[in-house]
């Protein structure tokens, strides 16, 4: 069967629905899968029975934790769907998901207007010149406002953000919107899915008058032609704006905002009307750019076209208790049939493509083949990991990889007894392959299993994961933070290695400098280290430098003061010497290790602890006490506002003072206090505090004698 008989790619739209926790994005999923048919009865997030939330975690603890993928139909499309978390401890799934989408759906709370996560979501989508929708939900709410929100997009956000709809009514008289391209009100009954039309009422007259003129106004100024044709006073055709602002959304000169409220219904239709008429097919992207695998300069890209060679981007692993290892791959060109071999240019290997799965949610749909525009999950994929290129043998291509963030903080385990120990491990392991920002760490000397992550959320519930998909109950140790090593001055000196113990002896002798990494060249390092040789090939032969400097950077690894990884440094090779027949590269690595803790130890160093930036909404009767404990905890205000009947406080706080912080927050504002951290950058920890830490890591035994 021809892939065109049965959807044409002008008339798919592969989208993901982001949000800040709880700005109601499962719950606007499920309306959409509900209008769509998909669902015959709306899921709820508080009931836990929603479609896209099927983790036991996620429908315990009411948040989104891994990406889903459905599709649905709506008015001769086809639409892929991509959910994804709201908690910036899970943003590996929001980054990955960003890669494999056309277009997103931006949802707001009418409360809480613009929050971290979704100025977080933003970047990334700025940097895949994504085009997007804003759709301002839970506008019943009391404190609801939809154009505090929508001026607050328009600041924190873009400018571009404009009207498209207004809502009629606020708080709990809201009851519906006004389209304002064809300027006719739609309102909701209660109890009824579909919307009557009707006059706008009297009362907005001017203000929808104002609203549409502006909105004509801003469309007009994306194209010429139209803007002529505005200013000259033609009448113009509903299709024709209608064309204009699809242009302009896919362009990225304007962002639609809608509104509604998901959980009753209401909106939705025009929300879906909007994807369709607005967001690009994979069409009306431009092709896909990678490089030859064997040559960086060799340019290649691969249109959204059956006919082009197949390409794919794997963006997710899933250990399914069904069907085993599960690959999401979103193919960009080309077809395959299941059975057919496939291209991992990062491998070098092909792969035989078992079977081929349209996903909903946890339930699968068997196909025989995919192709340009799918959204599906392969078995037969041994090796891939996520971020791997999948391509036709006959054509490679390498598309750029995901870069995800580092983790901040970490935890021990334990298994139970020793016959757990190994299942534990590779329990730990498989988690890992999933989620590419769960870093699983075993100490060569001691054997102590740590797993690292990006927030004390995000380490529970894997935790959580261990218990119930497991059947492990492991030993864990309070949260450790993640620190890191630094230097605060340039050293040089010169580190020789000798022995001799009969027959040839071992010499090595190398000089190095070691200083702060200067910022202008931090985009070169690895894992926070810039290596540099100045060294003459004359005095020393350039076979040594490669294993001086894996002698060094295996050092700095496991830390010189503290045992943590010794990063932001510049470090050069600036001689040495060698002898012709008592000098190995082993010589040079071991030399090249042994520098590297002298280098630290003399030029100042220092501890680098996670700085975090924090985002709180309190009640105003306890904004005085708050502001003060973040305070006693070395953090620092940088903004405050209202936000709706909270007051929304900004600021930076070392991780180190939020263990914990979550309980005493609900204690002092009587349970209505919330907060989001999200890692920011690394700073120098005060000289008083960093003793006390590499005393405790003395104690504990993690800074081995050398």
């Amino acid at each position: 069967m021809n892939k065109k008989e049965e959807a044409p790619i002008k008339n798919v739209r592969i989208i993901g629905i982001f949000a800040h926790v709880d700005a109601g994005k499962t719950t606007t999923t499920e309306a959409i899968l509900y209008f769509t048919g998909r669902i015959h009865r709306q899921g709820d997030v508080d009931e836990g029975n929603t479609q896209m939330d099927f983790l036991q975690q996620e429908r315990e603890r009411g948040i989104t934790i891994m990406s889903a993928a459905t599709a649905c139909h709506w008015k001769g499309h086809r639409i892929n769907i991509i959910d994804t978390p709201g908690h910036i401890d899970f943003t590996a799934e929001v980054v990955r998901s960003i890669r494999v989408i056309d277009g997103a759906v931006i949802v707001l709370c009418g409360v809480g207007g613009v929050e971290p996560q979704t100025e977080a979501v933003w970047l990334h989508a700025n940097n895949e010149h994504l085009p997007r929708l804003i759709f301002v939900n839970k506008l019943d709410r009391i404190g609801a406002d939809f154009q505090r929100v929508l001026a607050e997009a328009q600041a924190r956000l873009t400018p571009k953000a404009i009207a498209v709809e207004l809502p009629i009514g606020v708080e709990s008289d809201f009851r519906g919107v006004v389209d304002l391209l064809t300027g006719q009100a739609l309102f909701w009954e209660a109890g009824q899915d579909d919307p009557t039309p009707g006059p706008v009422p009297v009362e907005m007259a001017q203000e929808v008058a104002r609203a549409r003129e502006h909105l004509f106004d801003s469309i007009a100024e994306t194209d010429e032609t139209l803007l002529l044709r505005h200013l000259e006073g033609e009448e113009i055709a509903l299709e024709t704006w209608q064309a204009a602002l699809r242009q302009a959304v896919i362009q990225g000169d304007l962002v639609p905002v809608l509104c509604g409220v998901s959980r009753n219904r209401v909106g939705i239709q025009p929300l879906l009307d909007a994807i369709v008429a607005y967001l690009p097919a994979p069409v009306d992207m431009r092709p896909v750019l990678g490089h030859h695998p064997a040559d960086e300069e060799q340019l290649l890209e691969r249109p959204d076209s059956f006919t082009a060679p197949f390409c794919a981007l794997a963006f997710k692993i899933v250990s399914d208790p069904h069907v085993g290892h599960l690959t999401w791959v979103r193919v960009f060109s080309g077809q395959v049939n299941a059975g057919e071999e496939i291209l991992n240019p990062r491998t070098g290997a092909q792969e035989r493509v078992g079977r081929i799965y349209r996903m909903h949610a946890d339930r699968r749909e068997q196909v025989e083949w995919m192709a340009a525009s799918d959204v599906v999950a392969l078995v037969g994929m041994k090796d891939a990991v996520t971020g791997d290129t999948l391509c036709d043998p006959a054509h490679p291509i390498l598309l750029e990889r995901f870069k995800f963030p580092e983790p901040v903080i970490a935890v021990a385990l334990a298994p139970q007894s020793t016959k757990d120990r190994e299942k534990l491990q590779q329990a730990v392991l498989r988690l890992s392959e999933e989620d590419p920002t769960l870093i699983p760490r075993t100490d060569p000397e001691t054997g102590e299993l740590t797993l690292s992550g990006m927030g004390e959320l995000h380490l529970d519930v894997t935790i959580d994961r261990l218990r119930t998909e497991f059947g492990l109950i492991p030993q864990v140790s309070a949260p450790q933070v993640s620190y890191r090593e630094t230097v605060r001055k340039a050293v040089e000196l010169t580190s020789t290695y000798k022995k001799q113990s009969g027959g040839h002896g071992h010499f090595a002798e190398i000089t190095l400098r070691i200083e702060p990494l200067p910022d202008a060249e931090a985009e070169e390092a690895v894992n926070g280290v810039l290596f540099r040789s100045e060294a003459p090939p004359a005095e020393l032969p350039r076979d040594f430098w490669r294993p001086t400097e894996l002698g060094l950077r295996r050092a700095l690894e496991q830390g010189v003061i503290a045992g943590f990884p010794v990063q932001r440094v510049k470090v050069t090779l600036t001689g040495g010497r060698y002898h012709e027949v008592d000098s190995a590269a082993m010589d040079f690595e071991i030399c090249g290790g042994m520098a590297a803790r002298q280098l630290v130890r003399a030029a100042n160093p220092a501890l680098l602890e996670p700085i975090m930036r924090i985002d709180l909404n309190t009640p105003e009767d306890f904004m005085g006490s708050v502001v003060a404990d973040i305070g006693r905890r070395r953090g620092v205000m940088s903004a405050m506002r209202a936000r709706g009947q909270l007051r929304n406080v900004e600021g930076e706080i070392p991780l180190a003072e939020t263990h914990g912080y979550a309980t005493e927050l609900r204690s002092m504002t009587q349970g209505r206090g919330t907060f989001t951290l999200e890692f920011k950058r690394y700073e120098i920890v005060p000289d008083n505090i960093a003793e006390d830490v590499i005393k405790a890591r003395k104690a504990a035994g993690k800074i081995p004698e050398r």
